[in-house]
């Protein structure tokens, strides 16, 4: 029994140390679903909006139900992080490329892709440490102007 019970708390043990990885790929293989994550992004901010909602309705409650408090925020806060992780290792690290300064209208380009995909990155951060509407609304337009510049529908 001692034996059974040695291997049981080995097993948990190694997998704890584990640690899971998101990201689409960081390896160049051509495979890239650009649209996707744009429409991943929407659905984050959606759910974001939705835990708010449920986080103030259940705050508010003659006898709040903390257990489910506790899991809307939790929710909240990790569709934010979802969306900073597709900003910095799937857009940050891997589809918005650096170039040369010498370059004006490329350059100008890049760092207002820059720029965008740091506001939405901050936003995201200030949906984790509450519940104010207006965040995820100021995700939803800076990553509109990200689309457009990204996919090249205006000019910036």
């Amino acid at each position: 029994m001692k034996n059974v019970m040695k291997w049981c708390l080995l097993a948990v043990l190694m997998m704890s140390m584990i640690t899971p990885v998101f990201a689409h790929c960081e390896i160049p293989c051509g495979i890239y679903g650009d649209s996707l994550r744009f429409e991943l992004i929407r659905e984050h901010v959606l759910t974001i909006e939705k835990s708010m909602k449920m986080i103030n309705e259940l705050s508010t409650a003659e006898q709040p139900d903390y257990n489910q408090l506790v899991r809307w925020v939790n929710n909240k806060d990790e569709h934010a992080e979802k969306i900073q992780d597709i900003v910095s290792q799937y857009f940050l690290h891997q589809r918005v490329k650096p170039v040369k300064s010498t370059d004006k209208a490329a350059y100008t380009k890049y760092t207002t892709e820059l720029e965008l995909l740091h506001k939405i990155s901050i936003s995201a951060m200030k949906c984790k440490q509450g519940t104010d509407p207006v965040h995820p609304i100021k995700i939803r337009q800076d990553l509109k102007l990200f689309e457009d510049l990204y996919f090249g529908k205006h000019e910036h």
